[in-house]
């Protein structure tokens, strides 16, 4: 454990608390900082800057004020790590810290002198460049902990203090992140979720750490706005495993007689009909998990217009050797060729090995005519790089290069869904991340246990 987080983690119980892990993490050339408003035992505000891959953080009872006499007492704490700048909700009774965070600034700061130098002297002088917060302020240090937070004379001198009362992440007031919280408690107690009773629900279904079929249930309720408008009216396969992650598995797809799941029938080639289900609502959601299905994947076209599909879906399936600056590469070589043909697309983490590269269609066309453009573009990075690249499935054709797998675009293939968990080590999330952040997320990096620290992009 490094020293620098190492009174942040013993001060917690993370089988109790959803604030993350403390780890170190690598300093990019934007520093950030957050205010965090915490009403524990006491009401007050976290500043936390960060340096040296940790956030140096002060409790600081009335908050930061525009107003230059002001000087006011700002409590240095623990270290934290970096990606608690982005936590939000309730630690729960009993932890150390319990009460309600809510993220009330964030952005980048500028030390105005060398942070390491000053802050060994006992002073930061700094410039925040917050969606709330801006402008150069001063802490100096005066006994123990104990600081004082100045505002300087700047153009922001002395302007009214607004008293936002929303998060600037989620939008909820303290009230709203503490009424989820309780909301949770009671789910959780009844094992009932969305109306519908969850049985068996503390059975384990990964292990370390240990998460329920609760679990899985309350996290796809609560992210259900997000993960509703990729998977809703179109043909699904999910993926059932009864007894937990490590035991059989098997693909469900056909319809069964139920009241939340909705039945398409199709006639396949050879003349069979079949009926096959999709989900509509919340309620359909949640009855898969009961049912004991914890990974969902769509196909690309709505059961609405089943034979022109809407999306067009590359995966990149890397050969065992090749490693994640590879993949990353492979990301930005597949984007500019998609730009280069006018194609908007999108990208999220598989939960897996590699990444998914999303485009949406605007034109109406066939699966026929989708298989030919998908299967072109996989070629052109093929000859573009045929070091780097191919489109044969066989993975013994595919060694030291990474597969563009096209063929997610016939009619009848699925992909994971966004938001949809894995049913492997750590229950890692497929989800949407934006290109700035390709070279920052691993491909299995979000998963139930830390998803909170991250946000997602737009679909």
């Amino acid at each position: 454990m490094n020293s620098k987080l190492k009174t942040y983690n013993n001060k917690r119980n993370f089988n109790k608390t959803t604030e993350p892990k403390g780890k170190i993490s690598k300093t990019k050339n934007k520093l950030h900082f957050c205010v965090q408003h915490h009403i524990a035992k006491k009401d007050h505000y976290d500043l936390r800057l960060e340096s040296n891959g940790v956030l140096l953080s002060w409790a600081i009872p009335k908050g930061l004020s525009y107003n230059t006499k002001d000087k006011r007492l700002a409590v240095q704490v623990e270290n934290h790590p970096l990606s608690y700048r982005r936590y939000e909700g309730t630690i729960p009774k009993g932890e150390y810290g319990a009460g309600t965070v809510m993220l009330w600034d964030e952005g980048y700061y500028s030390p105005l002198e060398n942070i390491n130098k000053t802050y060994k002297k006992g002073y930061i002088k700094f410039k925040l460049n917050g969606k709330r917060l801006k402008g150069t302020w001063t802490l100096i240090k005066y006994k123990d902990n104990n600081w004082l937070i100045i505002k300087e004379k700047d153009e922001y001198a002395n302007i009214t203090n607004k008293k936002y009362t929303r998060s600037i992440k989620t939008n909820r007031t303290m009230k709203e992140i503490e009424n989820n919280k309780s909301h949770e408690k009671t789910s959780k107690k009844d094992g009932i979720v969305c109306g519908i009773t969850i049985t068996n629900p503390n059975k384990i279904i990964y292990k370390k750490p240990n998460i329920t079929k609760l679990d899985i249930a309350m996290y796809y309720h609560k992210n259900a706005s997000k993960i509703l408008p990729h998977i809703k009216n179109r043909l699904l396969t999910t993926i059932r495993s009864p007894e937990g992650e490590n035991s059989k598995k098997f693909f469900k797809k056909h319809f069964e007689t139920n009241p939340y799941l909705g039945k398409k029938t199709i006639t396949n080639k050879n003349g069979t009909k079949e009926n096959y289900y999709y989900i509509t609502d919340e309620k359909g959601l949640i009855y898969e998990v009961q049912n004991n299905s914890y990974e969902f994947h769509v196909g690309n076209s709505l059961i609405t217009d089943i034979n022109h599909p809407d999306t067009m879906i590359f995966d990149l399936d890397p050969d065992e050797t090749i490693n994640l600056k590879k993949i990353r590469e492979c990301v930005t070589d597949l984007q500019n060729i998609l730009k280069k043909l006018k194609l908007k697309s999108y990208i999220k983490t598989s939960g897996g090995k590699g990444y998914h590269i999303i485009v949406k269609l605007e034109n109406k066309i066939t699966w026929n005519k989708l298989k030919q453009i998908s299967k072109k573009i996989a070629e052109i990075m093929e000859t573009t790089y045929p070091d780097k690249y191919t489109t044969n499935i066989r993975k013994n054709k595919r060694k030291n290069k990474i597969f563009i797998d096209w063929l997610r675009n016939t009619k009848g293939s699925t992909t994971v869904a966004p938001y949809s968990l894995r049913i492997r080590k750590n229950a890692p999330i497929s989800y949407p991340i934006s290109w700035n952040n390709v070279n920052k997320i691993k491909p299995k990096e979000i998963t139930l246990t830390n998803i909170q620290n991250y946000k997602p992009a737009k679909l």
